[in-house]
């Protein structure tokens, strides 16, 4: 992105933001971080700051209640030189309506299969949600989506302004030491870690027939029913940081049972600690661990849940070394665009 004098001032908006604990809010946190750390000034926009409800079935998430007036008056302030669209809900929407009365070129990325998730907690046909979804992404500059699967089948659904926007991974948080032993569980230790919420397919990780004990980390609506399902599995709740790095390294397979999301950060994090991967063959996991010997993709879970316990754990680390923050960070200011040229 062309930019004159001091350097680039980003208004980001996004229905995804702190207090939330998820791949959306790790990524543009961290994106945020380096840029102002190169010097640029970014003023992200969630729902923290507006009148807020809770999302039906899901009141962790909580969402703006008639934002655009409020949000206009913010951007006015800010006075952006670029403006990035993170989300497609209320505050997303707000954002695009304020960009387009006003004639400001804007980008957008695309983080969710919102038709896959709204479909499994609605039953909702997907291709509804899907045209929706391009009405809302084709009025920017540019949607950015991480994967080359994911790009593929944006572009065959209608998407024309599709640009390449991969992932990174803190190396020095999550590395192969210090380990969880995850005292007192069988040996080997299966885990997944993210959201607890039925578009994760967390049901069908519980269900496999597997050596040894299964490890839940991470909390969401679907938790408390899970929990008294399967009370074999061992339901460790949120940890960040340290913490979960070390259960990361801690475990001898992560399994990552979503058919439904883009990329997949936990992926990177498990490898890079060390810990291999058994997924679906789908989007994301095809992008970041075929071919990798990182991990074992297979339509038959509990066997690449078996198979990924002979992958090199040397091998797994290695492989996460590829991706850098710093690179995300870059490829993302490049493909902005300006609000004036």
């Amino acid at each position: 992105m062309a930019e004159s004098g001091g350097g680039l001032r980003l208004l980001m908006v996004s229905d995804a933001w702190t207090p939330q604990v998820n791949g959306v809010v790790r990524t543009l946190s961290t994106v945020s971080a380096l840029l102002r750390r190169r010097g640029d000034a970014v003023e992200v926009v969630g729902p923290e700051r507006f009148r807020t409800v809770p999302t039906p079935s899901y009141p962790e998430i909580r969402l703006a209640v008639r934002p655009r007036a409020a949000l206009a008056r913010m951007a006015d302030a800010f006075a952006p030189t670029a403006v990035h669209v993170a989300t497609e809900g209320p505050l997303g929407w707000a954002m695009r309506a304020i960009c387009l009365a006003r004639g400001w070129p804007f980008t957008t990325s695309f983080h969710t299969k919102f038709p896959e998730y709204l479909h499994a907690r609605t039953g909702i046909p997907p291709r509804f949600a899907w045209a929706v979804l391009r009405r809302f992404h084709e009025s920017g500059a540019g949607t950015f989506a991480a994967t080359p699967s994911l790009r593929e089948e944006l572009a065959l659904r209608g998407f024309t302004k599709v640009r390449a926007w991969t992932r990174g991974v803190d190396l020095d948080l999550f590395r192969p030491e210090p380990r969880d032993p995850w005292e007192g569980l069988p040996r080997p230790v299966f885990l997944y870690a993210g959201r607890v919420a039925v578009e994760k397919n967390i049901e069908t990780f519980l269900r496999l027939d597997l050596p040894g004990s299964k490890v839940v980390v991470g909390d969401g609506p679907q938790r408390r029913a899970l929990q008294a399902r399967f009370r074999s599995a061992h339901f460790a709740g949120w940890r960040q940081g340290e913490a979960l790095a070390a259960a990361y390294a801690g475990a001898d397979v992560s399994v990552f049972p979503s058919r439904t999301d883009t990329f997949g950060l936990v992926i990177l994090e498990a490898m890079a600690c060390g810990t291999p991967v058994a997924a679906y063959p789908v989007t994301g996991p095809l992008d970041v661990i075929a071919g990798s010997g990182a991990g074992v993709l297979d339509e038959d879970l509990g066997r690449a849940a078996k198979a990924a316990l002979e992958c090199d754990r040397a091998r797994c680390r290695a492989h996460a070394e590829r991706y850098s923050w710093e690179a995300c960070a870059e490829a993302f200011r490049q493909q902005l665009v300006p609000v004036r040229s």
